[in-house]
C-alpha cells in the first residue's frame, strides 16, 4: 500500500489547488516563471462556442450517415490508445513490460474487497441520451463548463442530436478569490448569449459535480448561484454526481444538490448517480436518475425497453445498497484511504519532477499541466505528446478528449494497485525527463 499522506501539499510551484491567493502570485513568479510569460504570449482563448459534431469529428466513410460518421470517428481516435493498450495490456507476471493503463477513470482499489460481496456494474450514458432526447428539439444545445468528460458529446448527441455550448474556463488565475478554471455566473451568462447569437437555443445546463476532469467540488453556495441563473433563464439542469461518494480530503465537503434547503426550480432539477465510480463496477450499465418533474420521469421512463435492466441486476444492487452497515463501516473508509494514498504517492511525484498540477480531493484523477514540454502551444503537440507516452507503454488522457481550451493538459488516473501505479509513474518519468523542454 502506499503511505498515508501525513500533511496537506504547500508547494505553490507545482500544486495550484491547495496554494493561497499570495501562493498564487508566487506561482507566475516562482520556478514556472517561464511559463507565465509564455501563457502571456499566446491569445487569450474566447469564452464560449457551440459544438458542431458533424463539422468537427465526422470519418470520411460514404457508407455512413453524418451520425455514424460521427460514431466511427469517436471509435477510431478514442480507441487508438485503447487499442494498443489491449493488445500489450500490462500483467505482473505475464506481460511486465505491457502498457500501464492510467487514462481509464476507473478504481480498482478495492476489488479485493468488493470481489467478496455482490458484484453489481453501472453506467449513466443512457440516462444522458435519453435526457437530451425528451428535454430539447433537434439542434438545441446544452451549456457545459470545459474542460468535461468527453463522452458527454456522443451521449447527448448520437440519440437527439442535441449539441453542446461551451463554457470555456481557463487556467489564469485573475483575483484573490479564483482558483484555475473556475466556474462563474458571469461565464455562463456569456456562454449563453454566445450560443443566442448564432442561433442555438439552449435548454439546459450539465454539471459535474464533483468534476471531471478537475476534481472541483461545487460548493452549496456556488450551486445555488449556477441554480438560479438556470431558473432566470428557464434552462433545466443535469447534475452528473457520479464520483458523489470518492471525496477523500477529509478537509472537503460534498453536499448532493438533493441536501440544499431550496432548490430553484425543483421541476428543472434531475440529478444523476450511479455505482460505476464509487464502487469501482464498471460494466454492467446501471444508472439512477432522480427528478421531482414526473413528465420528465416518466418520458424517460418509457424509454427503458431500449435501456432496460433485468430483475436480478436490480434485485443484486438493492441487496448491496442495503447493507449499511458494511458500506459505511468497512468499503468506503477502506476505499477513500485508498484513494487518499494513491493520490498523495502521484502528488509526489509530480512535485519531484517539476510538474504543475491541480490539487484537488475528489474522484480518481489529477489535472497535471504538461504545457512546457510541448514545442509549440498546439494540439497537435499535445497529441504528439501523448503519443510519446504511449509508446513508452502508459496510456493517459490528452486535454483535447476534455474539450480543454490550452493545449497541453492531462488527466492522470490513480486509482489503481500501487505495483503498477509506481511502474506507470516510472514511464511517466523516463518520458518527460527525455523530452525536450
Amino acid at each position: 500500500m502506499f503511505p498515508l499522506p501525513q500533511k496537506e501539499c504547500r508547494e505553490p510551484a507545482t500544486c495550484l489547488g491547495s496554494a493561497s491567493p499570495q501562493d498564487m502570485g508566487r506561482y507566475c513568479r516562482g520556478d514556472v516563471e517561464g511559463e507565465c510569460s509564455r501563457r502571456a504570449e499566446l491569445k487569450r482563448p474566447e469564452l464560449c462556442g457551440v459544438g458542431d459534431p458533424i463539422a468537427m469529428f465526422s470519418s470520411a466513410s460514404s457508407c455512413l450517415s453524418s451520425r455514424g460518421r460521427v460514431i466511427k470517428w469517436f471509435w477510431d481516435s478514442a480507441e487508438e490508445g485503447y487499442r494498443t493498450y489491449h493488445r500489450d495490456e500490462y500483467d505482473e507476471d505475464k506481460n511486465p513490460n505491457g502498457v500501464i493503463n492510467l487514462g481509464t477513470s476507473e478504481n480498482k482499489l478495492c476489488f479485493d474487497l468488493l470481489s467478496r460481496r455482490v458484484v453489481v456494474l453501472n453506467g449513466c450514458a443512457s440516462i444522458f441520451s435519453a435526457l437530451a432526447t425528451v428535454l430539447c428539439e433537434v439542434g438545441e444545445a446544452f451549456l457545459i463548463p470545459t474542460p468535461y468528460y468527453g463522452a458527454i458529446t456522443q451521449h447527448i448527441y448520437l440519440y437527439g442530436n442535441v449539441r453542446l455550448a461551451y463554457v470555456y474556463l481557463d487556467s489564469e488565475v485573475t483575483g484573490q478569490d479564483t482558483r484555475p478554471f473556475q466556474l462563474t455566473v458571469e461565464k455562463l451568462e456569456t456562454a449563453l448569449q454566445g450560443a443566442e447569437s448564432e442561433g442555438v437555443k439552449v435548454k439546459g445546463l450539465i454539471l459535474i459535480n464533483p468534476q471531471n476532469p478537475l476534481g472541483d467540488i461545487y460548493s452549496p453556495g456556488e450551486l445555488q448561484e449556477f441554480l438560479g441563473f438556470a431558473k432566470r433563464h428557464s434552462l433545466h439542469v443535469i447534475l452528473d454526481e457520479i464520483y458523489m461518494l470518492s471525496v477523500f480530503q477529509e478537509s472537503l465537503e460534498f453536499r448532493s444538490v438533493l441536501s440544499l434547503e431550496r432548490l430553484p426550480d425543483p421541476q428543472r432539477t434531475h440529478v444523476l448517480w450511479g455505482m460505476s465510480k464509487d464502487f469501482g463496477m464498471s460494466g454492467l450499465r446501471f444508472g439512477t436518475l432522480y427528478t421531482e418533474n414526473q413528465d420528465v420521469a416518466t418520458a424517460v421512463a418509457s424509454l427503458c425497453r431500449y435501456h432496460g435492466l433485468s430483475g436480478l441486476v436490480q434485485y443484486q444492487v438493492s441487496k448491496l445498497l442495503q447493507d449499511r452497515d458494511w458500506i459505511n463501516r468497512v468499503y468506503l473508509p477502506e476505499n477513500l484511504a485508498r484513494l487518499k494514498a494513491a493520490h498523495t504517492y502521484v502528488s509526489e511525484e509530480l512535485r519531484a519532477l517539476g510538474v504543475p498540477f491541480l490539487n484537488r480531493g475528489a474522484g480518481f484523477f489529477i489535472w497535471v499541466d504538461l504545457r512546457k514540454y510541448l514545442r509549440k502551444a498546439t494540439f497537435e503537440e499535445e497529441t504528439l505528446l501523448w503519443r510519446r507516452f504511449l509508446d513508452n507503454k502508459v496510456l493517459l488522457s490528452f486535454g483535447k478528449a476534455f474539450e480543454c481550451k490550452e493545449p497541453g493538459w492531462f488527466r492522470v488516473v490513480f486509482s489503481d494497485r500501487p505495483q503498477r501505479l509506481r511502474l506507470g509513474m516510472q514511464r511517466v518519468r523516463q518520458v518527460l525527463e527525455s523530452n525536450p523542454k
